[in-house]
């Protein structure tokens, strides 16, 4: 659903993404781990064709995204750090007013489903936006990815800031999508959420994907091991 060949990223002749190959089928969440400048939000931005490579490709579900951004971003779901929503509207009004915009649109009770289902307790769904919590921000985000019926998901840090509760509701949250078939690439610096949430661990470092891991085949040790060696 999510595949890279040879892609890189130059800035003014610094190299911030050299020659990635990854892929991200169905049915997976694969977390990218890296420090800052590692390139794990240029690979995102550039799935989202927000940003043109400088060789090889991204594409989604077998599509260039330079060659046909609106396609791709058609099978896409995009949930930043900070999800962006309109802080006067209530939760449902969000997520009617995104899922309209994006061509879709279903019966009222649908969206409130849609809202239980991503975990926003019930009192919350007709509050403004303002009154929530980063996490149920965060919640109302993957709604919308979820009513869009969005087969591949980028997530940049979406546990950061997260309380251990609200960032482990979320990791559930992830899962239930996983399981409905939705492909999952995070950029992440927690390493006890990646072992937690992933199938399959990427480390990054200046650019380069120095170890793909599989998450059940390492110890929450072992990954800090493994991730503190490629860092030094």
């Amino acid at each position: 659903m999510l595949q890279t060949q040879d892609l890189s990223k130059s800035y003014n002749g610094h190299e911030a993404l050299k020659g990635l190959n990854l892929q991200v089928a169905p049915g997976e969440i694969y977390c990218l781990l890296g420090a800052n400048g590692a390139g794990k939000t240029t690979t995102i931005n550039l799935f989202l064709s927000f940003i043109e490579p400088s060789a090889g490709c991204a594409l989604v579900d077998g599509i260039d995204v330079m060659t046909d951004p609106v396609a791709a971003r058609h099978r896409l779901a995009y949930i930043p750090e900070q999800v962006m929503l309109y802080r006067q509207l209530s939760g449902l009004e969000n997520l009617v007013y995104f899922n309209r915009l994006s061509g879709r649109d279903m019966a009222p009770e649908g969206y409130r489903e849609v809202l239980r289902d991503c975990g926003l307790q019930a009192d919350a769904v007709d509050r403004k936006l303002g009154t929530y919590s980063k996490g149920m921000r965060q919640k109302v985000g993957v709604a919308i990815a979820v009513a869009k019926q969005a087969r591949a998901l980028l997530l940049d840090e979406p546990t950061s800031g997260l309380d251990p509760k609200a960032s482990n509701e979320f990791s559930q949250l992830l899962v239930r999508l996983r399981e409905q078939g939705a492909a999952i690439l995070m950029a992440t610096h927690d390493l006890f959420h990646a072992r937690q949430t992933a199938t399959r661990i990427g480390i990054m470092c200046e650019g380069v994907l120095r170890r793909e891991l599989v998450a059940h085949e390492v110890s929450h040790a072992d990954l800090e091991r493994i991730y503190l060696e490629h860092m030094n």
